[in-house]
């Protein structure tokens, strides 16, 4: 991933293309590229860094006239950033160029069997493979090529080709990835986002799931697998510049709300083979020395460290491992105590924050070993740690973060069943059995987020409230913990948030009538305990807003207003409890005319102590 653009037509395409790319920089990328092709002849350049670097490495292009070529951002997944990893990809011929989006989970397989066949790599990326299978299975007819390449590879992604053999056509496929035609007069455009074409043609065609297209600059096909031409509208997309960028959404924080399904996906993706075991490969620790790990610090800042503290609850449930959790800037100023057996879990969104680095630095000087979990490939955490687990969730604008938070729970979540693997904490049906719900969250969250309508409604009744407490007890601290930070951070409101049972250690003395008191009280073997804590806040007549599952109507009796989530197991259930609280602090933030993508004194990355 991250940015696709494509054109055919009549007018010269390295300009269209390049400012295509750069409609698409809010999406985030780390190198980027376009391959165009003339009279016969596809040129590829590609840069590392940001598209002024592309521009640069287009001065002097001998192919300026060339009237067909793709470009593409890349967020790097798989192989570090570097030109040769920069799409677009080409085959061993050159006559074929592909640009893709997503991850092709059996690539390593794929490659290898390319490779006995002769074929010759040129890069560490996945992606590659797809320019390969093409020149496979090409035999003059471009489309059939990509329908059986769309047939070996397994994985969710979009890709364009071109061939040295069609000057004026386009083919490629969807499986779960965003693709999208732009329809001008003779000439189309192709994207994973509108922004990239909007200022050409707001006439859009939209490429569905499972699905493979061709384009010619007068004719756009969508087709079925099977190659039978499926009936497809265009639509005119009224959008302005700035609501494209946000994909339709009224702001970056809601849309990266509503991303969170499937930054789940890409973050589990190829990491639970159906077999139940975790593939961790990339994080270059091995398994005789996870196995012999006695203990575990986590360290992070602020929402990465309540990411941590699911974390804890989740490592030593599974792994059954002693876990310690520390906020890194406390953490680099005392003396632990650390050895070779000790795992240092360092997080950090950017990679960049400076409280985070120092405190895995200071763990590895002293013997242990250190693993990052960050969502920037080549970041210095990355470098600093002895190995790493991206949490692949795409860009996040929105300073508040949300999509990146529920990523490095679910990476954690991996971890942790990794460990209990290796460890045999958890026999092999247990962690399939896990491994197998971890894969529906997704679903229920993307289901979840089709209505927030009794959110929406809370939010009315309470946004003028001076203060909110926020409890939960188990797994529901860590998301009460995350959920009052949000609606600190974007809303103003003061607001505290504790361990449920400390409420009568001093936050219940902050209660009066009708205070409002958002409870975590999903199901699980502390939900009675919560009962008895909301009993003592409602004898102070504060007003009860409670997290619950899914067909428990008995909380209703013990509370003014509800948000259900849906049902899962105890300790995964933090992957969607956290939503209906990034929603409610939303949705009081907008209604207090709040600027939620830039709250006021905060930055994104934290990169000074």
């Amino acid at each position: 991933m991250c940015g696709i653009v494509a054109y055919v037509g009549e007018r010269p395409c390295t300009n269209l293309l390049y400012q295509g790319l750069r409609k698409l920089e809010y999406r985030g990328y780390d190198s980027a590229g376009l391959s165009v092709l003339a009279d016969g002849s596809i040129e590829v350049v590609r840069a590392v860094g940001n598209m002024d670097s592309l521009e640069q490495a287009l001065e002097g292009n001998g192919n300026a006239g060339a009237r067909l070529g793709l470009g593409h951002t890349r967020w790097a997944t798989h192989g570090r950033p570097s030109v040769e990893n920069a799409h677009p990809h080409t085959d061993c011929s050159g006559k074929i160029s592909i640009v893709l989006n997503g991850i092709i989970e059996n690539y390593a397989e794929l490659k290898e069997d390319l490779s006995r066949e002769g074929h010759q790599f040129t890069s560490e990326t996945d992606a590659e493979v797809v320019a390969h299978l093409i020149e496979k299975h090409y035999g003059g007819d471009l489309l059939e090529a990509v329908r059986l390449t769309y047939s070996d590879v397994t994985g969710h992604f979009a890709f364009c080709a071109i061939h040295g053999d069609h000057p004026q056509m386009i083919a490629g496929a969807r499986k779960e990835c965003p693709l999208l035609i732009g329809v001008g007069k003779g000439e189309v455009f192709i994207a994973s986002a509108i922004p990239a074409f909007l200022s050409e043609t707001r006439d859009v065609i939209v490429v569905g799931d499972e699905e493979l297209f061709v384009a010619t600059p007068d004719e756009v096909q969508v087709l079925d697998l099977e190659k039978r031409q499926l009936d497809r509208e265009t639509t005119r997309v009224n959008w302005d510049v700035d609501a494209a960028e946000k994909g339709g959404y009224e702001t970056f924080m809601r849309k990266e709300i509503f991303e969170q399904p499937d930054a789940l996906v890409d973050t589990m993706s190829g990491r639970l083979p159906d077999s139940g075991q975790v593939d961790l490969e990339e994080m270059l620790i091995p398994d005789d020395v996870l196995a012999g790990i006695d203990k575990i610090y986590i360290i992070a800042c602020g929402t990465s460290f309540h990411a941590g503290m699911v974390g804890r609850y989740v490592l030593e449930n599974w792994a059954r491992v002693a876990v310690e959790l520390d906020i890194a800037s406390e953490f680099r100023y005392r003396e632990p105590v650390l050895s070779p057996s000790t795992l240092v879990v360092g997080i950090s969104q950017s990679g960049e924050t400076a409280d985070t680095l120092a405190a895995m630095r200071q763990a590895r000087r002293m013997g242990a070993k250190v693993l990052a979990i960050t969502n920037i490939m080549g970041s210095q955490a990355t470098r600093d740690a002895d190995g790493v687990i991206y949490t692949r969730a795409g860009l996040e604008i929105g300073v508040a973060a949300t999509k990146t938070h529920l990523a490095q729970i679910a990476a954690i979540d991996l971890l942790a069943l990794k460990l209990a693997q290796v460890r045999g904490s958890l026999d092999r049906d247990q962690v399939r059995e896990i491994a197998a719900e971890l894969k529906t969250i997704p679903g229920l969250l993307g289901e979840y987020l089709k209505d927030e309508t009794a959110t929406h409604e809370i939010a009315k009744r309470y946004f003028k409230q001076p203060f909110f407490l926020y409890l939960g007890r188990g797994v529901g601290l860590p998301v009460c913990l995350e959920g009052a930070l949000k609606l600190k951070e974007i809303s103003y409101i003061p607001t505290e948030a504790y361990a449920a049972g400390e409420m009568k250690h001093g936050p219940i003395a902050l209660l009066e009538k009708g205070s409002p008191v958002v409870v975590v009280a999903t199901d699980g073997h502390v939900y009675e305990k919560v009962i008895s804590n909301i009993e003592e806040v409602r004898a102070r007549e504060a007003a009860v807003i409670a997290v619950a599952t899914e067909g428990n109507e008995g909380i209703k009796a013990y509370s003014e207003d509800v948000m259900f989530v849906p049902k899962t197991s105890e300790m995964l259930s933090p992957l969607v409890s956290v939503a209906p609280l990034q929603l409610l602090a939303y949705h009081i933030a907008r209604l207090k005319g709040c600027n939620v993508d830039q709250p006021r004194n905060l930055a994104k990355t934290v990169t000074v102590e």
